[in-house]
């Protein structure tokens, strides 16, 4: 089981890593700052660059937590809060990746639950560090935790999005990526 964590968190931290440096620098076929910025400003991300740092940063933090097994719980919730958001801004193209929908954000942020859940393993400076069960609360506590104040925080960006979209007067996705 140790192992199966090692590998579902370093596979993940990879899949946030490709994903947050396709946004920075336009690694993996991304569209980088510049590029992502105005995709971002059509969904209502303003200011558009300032939002993709944020974005990116978040994604490259949650990923270094979670493939070290650090305070895997926020990592987890860092992830968890920014592909909530992510998914909301490309739910009106449906739920597939192929239609520029929520599917990939979606993946990103269950697993992101799932190792919260769950917590790192053994195989994880948490463990070595003591940190896997804090205070000998139970590994669901963890994970409600991560998941609340993952979408507690997404609440912030995703009310500043509601605003411009409804100042431009539309309610749906004009770009799909």
């Amino acid at each position: 089981m140790d192992l199966a964590l090692l590998l579902l968190r370093l596979l993940l931290a990879a899949l946030l890593f490709g994903h947050s440096t396709q946004k920075l620098f336009g690694w993996f076929g991304g569209a980088g700052r510049e590029g992502t910025a105005a995709v971002f400003e059509k969904w209502g991300f303003v200011p558009g660059r300032r939002m993709v740092l944020v974005a990116a940063v978040a994604e490259l933090a949650g990923a270094g937590s979670i493939a070290a097994g650090l305070l895997t719980p926020a990592g987890s919730a860092v992830v968890i809060g920014t592909m909530a958001v992510a998914a909301a801004a490309t739910a009106p193209n449906g739920f597939w990746a192929q239609q520029g929908g929520c599917e990939v954000p979606f993946t990103y942020g269950a697993l992101a639950a799932v190792l919260a859940f769950s917590g790192p393993g053994a195989l994880s400076l948490d463990a070595a560090l003591g940190l896997s069960r804090p205070w000998e609360l139970p590994s669901y506590v963890w994970g409600l935790a991560a998941l609340l104040v993952g979408l507690a925080a997404a609440t912030v960006p995703l009310t500043m999005r509601a605003r411009v979209v409804r100042s431009r007067g539309t309610d749906h996705n004009e770009v799909k990526t």
